[in-house]
């Protein structure tokens, strides 16, 4: 049984709390490592990180099964990057209950600490200078492998809409650039 199907049979048992867990289990790591990818700022992401367990946890039991549970979690979770990147934000910091989803939101952000140390400081140089949205194309289209409609489900959580054909093509110029400030940067040979 893959994880989502864990997360499913758990709440079509009325087992909210398990099935929370779960779904923080299975796709926490890569939401962490996603935020982290568009934010840019650890703490930040750690703070975009809770917000998101917090709101998956309260909100999943209402989940429609309209897209995958891993596209309705990144979707949130960019929702948590746009929050947590408001200036309303930085000025009051909502301040989180400590609950279940926020220990467990802890206990992910230590466990994917080594796997986060791991990644390569030149591509992380070349990403900074990406702008947020352009980051949060390439994490998950990349990083994260969703389908083009996953990414539009994505970025359609946001108010945007745009369709799958003007997404990979806003992604085939994002390419262009990047292998441009590459090459600049001397990490490919022209």
């Amino acid at each position: 049984m893959t994880g989502d199907e864990q997360v499913l049979a758990l709440l079509e048992s009325g087992d909210d709390r398990a099935a929370a867990t779960a779904l923080l289990r299975a796709h926490g790591p890569a939401v962490l490592r996603y935020l982290r990818s568009v934010l840019r700022d650890a703490a930040v992401a750690d703070d975009a990180f809770s917000l998101f367990a917090e709101w998956a946890w309260t909100a999943l039991p209402r989940f429609q099964r309209g897209s995958a549970l891993r596209t309705w979690a990144f979707g949130i979770a960019w929702n948590a990057a746009r929050r947590v990147s408001d200036a309303a934000w930085n000025k009051h910091k909502e301040r989180l209950r400590t609950t279940d989803a926020s220990r467990l939101a802890a206990e992910i952000r230590a466990s994917s600490a080594l796997e986060l140390a791991r990644q390569s400081d030149r591509l992380q140089e070349l990403r900074r200078n990406l702008s947020p949205d352009d980051q949060n194309l390439l994490v998950l289209r990349v990083d994260q492998r969703l389908s083009w409609e996953e990414v539009v489900a994505v970025l359609g959580g946001g108010g945007e809409s745009t369709s799958p054909a003007a997404v990979r093509k806003r992604f085939e110029r994002l390419k262009e650039r990047i292998a441009r400030m590459a090459r600049k940067k001397g990490l490919v040979k022209h």
